[in-house]
């Protein structure tokens, strides 16, 4: 276990660059991953106009070790949520929207019918507008899943978190489910471009991360992204090591070597962090 951290990882936030959007959304009444998961890029990306909202509450129905999102007793859907979510794109002015969720085993579909009625508001709005979903896995349901692959949205993200030895911090998933997952999303729309993302120092060899990363290649994952693991408080999964900048690179390279058409590997990458990146330089 390792508690200092790294000159590279002191990253500040700058809590007046974040004021403005968190008003925003606070006043149309909807969550941010960036503020439940304690994001270290959460200033960085506010200031920019950037966000990723969270649909489906702000409770999850798994208990993850690695996760600050908050677990417990869920409550009912807002039926207004795909609406609030429209109405803050307007405001904030985005064109690129990335939208994620809850885990809520408890709902027949995961809540993919919300996700899609998300894309279809937005899309009203602005058919311009790109749209990156960030999906849990659905129990591998698959009429969920087809929903959507076909919602119109450009991309659609699955995390695999972790190699397969360490899932014992995803409490509830399965490795080879989630690889399941992204193959089906492809297999139902092929034009579709889907996404996972791995978080490292967690205790995986870079044996384990190469074959990870070609297991997401095997069910034709095309984007990928990298990131240092850090632990939202001490009762989490601790962190087993500090990955420096330049092995990041070095994972980078070894991934866009193996066949990934966009990766993004650095310290602070997340999932979704600058991923409108990826429409600057390969457009759809």
């Amino acid at each position: 276990m390792q508690n200092r951290k790294p000159s590279w990882l002191h990253k500040k936030v700058f809590f007046s660059q974040k004021k403005d959007v968190e008003q925003s959304l606070k006043s149309i009444g909807i969550h941010t991953v960036c503020q439940e998961a304690m994001c270290p890029n959460i200033s960085e990306c506010f200031a920019k106009k950037q966000a990723t909202f969270m649909l489906l509450g702000a409770t999850c129905t798994r208990a993850c070790t690695f996760c600050n999102v908050g677990r417990g007793e869920t409550k009912p859907l807002d039926i207004q949520e795909a609406q609030k979510v429209a109405q803050a794109v307007v405001a904030l002015g985005l064109k690129h929207v990335v939208i994620t969720s809850v885990t809520r085993d408890d709902i027949k579909d995961g809540g993919a019918s919300v996700f899609v009625e998300c894309v279809q508001r937005i899309k009203e709005l602005n058919p311009n507008i790109t749209i990156e979903l960030l999906i849990p896995d659905l129990k591998l349901n698959l009429e969920a899943l087809t929903s959507i692959a076909n919602s119109g949205a450009e991309i659609v993200g699955h995390n695999i978190e972790t190699v397969p030895r360490l899932y014992h911090i995803r409490k509830g998933a399965s490795y080879t489910r989630s690889l399941e997952v992204l193959r089906y999303l492809k297999q139902m729309n092929p034009q579709v471009k889907t996404k996972s993302s791995l978080m490292l120092g967690l205790g995986e060899s870079e044996e384990e991360l190469k074959q990870s990363l070609q297991d997401l290649l095997d069910v034709k994952c095309s984007l990928l992204t990298m990131g240092q693991y850090l632990a939202p408080s001490k009762s989490h999964e601790s962190v087993k090591e500090y990955i420096e900048p330049k092995k990041f690179e070095e994972y980078g390279m070894m991934a866009s070597e193996m066949g990934f058409e966009f990766v993004k590997s650095s310290p602070y990458t997340r999932s979704s962090y600058m991923s409108h990146e990826y429409f600057e330089r390969d457009k759809l």
